[in-house]
């Protein structure tokens, strides 16, 4: 049997909403100039620590898609094979989608706020079809029956059997796997890896832009808990950053 290969996450650069302050979600939003930099930031981090990916997993949001590809060109991998997948989405945020953090904070208060933003399971309220801001009638899920809101359990939910299915494979071939996703779909996902609790995953923040390296076991145990960012001390500033969205 192959050495299990080298998972990398990478969670997409700063977005034009992200830059905004507001609720994205299932979105589709372009990255923000300072954004594609920390992408193309990512891409030079793998290469200078030789940890080139041999194929990628990405969401079907082109903030994900984009970063991808700019860390590859980066890296001189733009070549590789590229998955995307719906399972890899950032989670739905329901009728929050559009809103801003900030006036959404003011407006329902810290608990509740908080209770929508970083508790397991504790969904936004659901979408209008009709909204502006909904996926409704979108051709990229005509086959699925597309989520209205999502808590991260949803995204557990829906992420873990992908994994299991298609990327563990890759990874028991010996690749080096790059998913190339966002927020929440990766705190899904080191969720299960390091099997973090339901509560202790609110505090968990994972930055923009900077690579996130997991070795894992023959059982798919992470040999260091947390994985290790490529650029630590930038990865523990951008954190915080996250952390105090909103304020």
């Amino acid at each position: 049997m192959a050495d299990l290969g080298t998972l990398v996450l990478l969670r997409h650069g700063q977005s034009t909403w992200n830059a905004e302050n507001l609720f994205t979600g299932w979105v589709d939003v372009p990255l923000s100039e300072q954004g594609a930099a920390e992408a193309k930031r990512g891409g030079e981090l793998l290469a200078e620590a030789g940890l080139l990916p041999d194929l990628v997993h990405t969401s079907l949001l082109r903030r994900a898609i984009s970063t991808a590809n700019l860390a590859l060109d980066a890296a001189d991998r733009h070549w590789i094979p590229v998955r995307r997948d719906w399972r890899l989405n950032e989670r739905h945020y329901g009728a929050l989608q559009g809103k801003n953090k900030k006036q959404t904070l003011e407006e329902f208060g810290e608990e509740q706020f908080m209770l929508w933003r970083r508790s397991y399971d504790t969904p936004p309220p659901e979408i209008d079809p009709g909204d502006q801001y909904s996926q409704a009638g979108d051709a990229r899920y005509a086959d699925i029956d597309a989520p209205l809101t999502e808590c991260l359990k949803d995204v557990v939910d829906r992420l873990i059997p992908y994994w299991q299915s298609t990327i563990v494979p890759d990874l028991r071939t010996g690749k080096t796997v790059l998913i190339a996703a966002h927020g929440n779909s990766l705190r899904a996902l080191v969720k299960h890896l390091d099997g973090i609790s339901d509560a202790d995953i609110a505090g968990l923040n994972i930055p923009t832009g900077i690579p996130l390296r997991y070795d894992l076991t023959e059982d798919l145990k992470p040999v260091t808990p947390g994985g290790t960012y490529l650029d630590p001390e930038a990865a523990k500033e951008a954190a915080a950053a996250v952390a105090n969205q909103g304020r």
